[in-house]
């Protein structure tokens, strides 16, 4: 039945919801949304300590989900030498991101936007608590480069070549 609810809000959300995804050069939202741990992240706060992945993804520990999450922490020393921070945003509660974070070994902050305000920010359609699949590096206070279908187990290797091909 779970699976059922999830395949229906997924088709949903792509046949019904609208929204204009944050384009490249727009300022990045100024949000706060709790982590895996149930503290309050300040998004502006992250984005001055340096470039950053904002990635949306549908469900925790589903197939897709953990292919993504797990080739961003396949590549975590990649990401790092290139002092990318990294922040993973779903509809999940916080205990399902800490019960993902926790079974992946996942290095970096997992978001709980149960109420869409993040995905709402970032232009990015959300459902039924499921939000789509995009991905959106922020440096200087701005979208560097987006991704409007974000891949799943070569997302770590993508954004890696979209931050090289950067101006410096």
């Amino acid at each position: 039945m779970k699976l059922l609810s999830t395949v229906f809000s997924l088709l949903a959300l792509t046949l019904f919801a609208k929204g204009e995804p944050l384009a490249v050069g727009a300022a990045a939202p100024d949000v706060t949304a709790p982590d895996q741990n149930g503290q309050n992240v300040v998004f502006k706060d992250v984005f001055a300590k340096g470039a950053t992945l904002v990635y949306f993804y549908p469900k925790a520990d589903t197939p897709g989900c953990t292919k993504q999450a797990c080739s961003l922490r396949d590549d975590w020393a990649g990401l790092q030498a290139k002092g990318i921070q990294v922040l993973g945003v779903s509809g999940d509660k916080p205990d399902a991101q800490k019960k993902f974070e926790e079974k992946y070994k996942l290095p970096f902050t997992l978001i709980a936007d149960s109420e869409g305000k993040v995905a709402a920010a970032f232009g990015v359609p959300f459902f039924g608590g499921i939000s789509k699949r995009m991905s959106f590096l922020v440096k200087g206070g701005k979208v560097v480069w987006s991704m409007p279908s974000a891949s799943t187990a070569e997302h770590a290797k993508d954004v890696l070549k979209a931050f090289d091909a950067l101006p410096k």
